[in-house]
Formats: C-alpha cells, sequence, structure tokens
C-alpha cells in the first residue's frame, strides 16, 4: 500500500500592510517627476559668473549625481574638466554649459548616449563649416561694365607699341 501523503491544514491568507517603498533613483537626486518638470528645471540652470566650479557645484547646479558627470567625462570627448595639483576635477564655464546640453539631449530630448554624442558632434562641424561669400553665378551687366572700364584704363595707361 502506498504511503499517504500528509495533509497540511490549508493556512489563512492574510493581508499584508504594503511595505514601505524604496525612493527611486530619481527621487534620490532631486530628479523632476515629469516632462513639464524636466523642461522648468533645465531653463532654471544659472551658471554662475565664475573661473572653475568643483564637481560638487556642478552636480548641484545641474540636479546630477557626480558619479553621473564622471561617467559622462568618459563618454564625450567634449566634457574634459581640468584637474588640479590635489586631483579636484575643475569644471570651465564651458564644461558646465556642455553638461547642461548633454543633459538636455539625454534627458528630454530622449537621445541615447551614441546618438547625443554624434549630435554634439555634428554640431561642432556645423559651427566650424565655413559659409560661403555670396558671389553671383553669373556675371552680372555691373561686372561686364566694371571689366570694360579697366580695360579702357589699361589702354590708356599702357604704351602703344
Amino acid at each position: 500500500m502506498p504511503a499517504k501523503k500528509k495533509e497540511h491544514p490549508a493556512k489563512p491568507v492574510v493581508a499584508q500592510k504594503s511595505a514601505a517603498k524604496k525612493p527611486t533613483m530619481a527621487q534620490k537626486t532631486g530628479a523632476p517627476k515629469s516632462l513639464a518638470q524636466k523642461k522648468d528645471q533645465q531653463e532654471d540652470i544659472l551658471i554662475p559668473d565664475k573661473l572653475y566650479f568643483r564637481i560638487g557645484e556642478v552636480s548641484r547646479l545641474c540636479h546630477l549625481p557626480a558619479y553621473v558627470l564622471r561617467f559622462w567625462e568618459t563618454e564625450f570627448p567634449q566634457l574634459h574638466p581640468v584637474k588640479g595639483s590635489t586631483g579636484q576635477r575643475n569644471y570651465r564655464r564651458r564644461d558646465v554649459e556642455v553638461v547642461v546640453k548633454i543633459k538636455d539631449l539625454l534627458y528630454r530630448q530622449g537621445f541615447t548616449i551614441p546618438g547625443a554624442r554624434q549630435h554634439l558632434r555634428d554640431e561642432v562641424k556645423a559651427h566650424k563649416a565655413q559659409t560661403p561669400l555670396p558671389f553671383p553665378k553669373q556675371p552680372s551687366a555691373d561686372l561686364a561694365r566694371l571689366r570694360a572700364g579697366l580695360q579702357e584704363i589699361l589702354e590708356i595707361v599702357t604704351p602703344s607699341r
């Protein structure tokens, strides 16, 4: 005869109180919760008129954790703060502006890191591109008259043979 399985009496299901949820990274860093708040926060970044900013100052200004700034230094060649004799990162105003631009591209416009890197690279190329001079494509009547006048002057000045 096969052994009977012991049956355990059914335990009543007790409704548990919901555990307190851990704060998300966005809540820990003070990051905005909605797109409208993100846009408002983006516009609120005012960069003080200083020569150098430490990483903590940039972190507070841009509402980003310091480790994100250090990571972005490895991902974006445009972001290269100078390190002082103590090894402290000193961000120039231009670096802080780049951080604000990267934050906008990644968080508000939804770019990926490679996409944001390419976008910044293309922006630099666009600024370096030389704008063509506005020369007319076909010679105008004014140019023809000017050329004829110069040839007359040349004939007057040049002795005849």
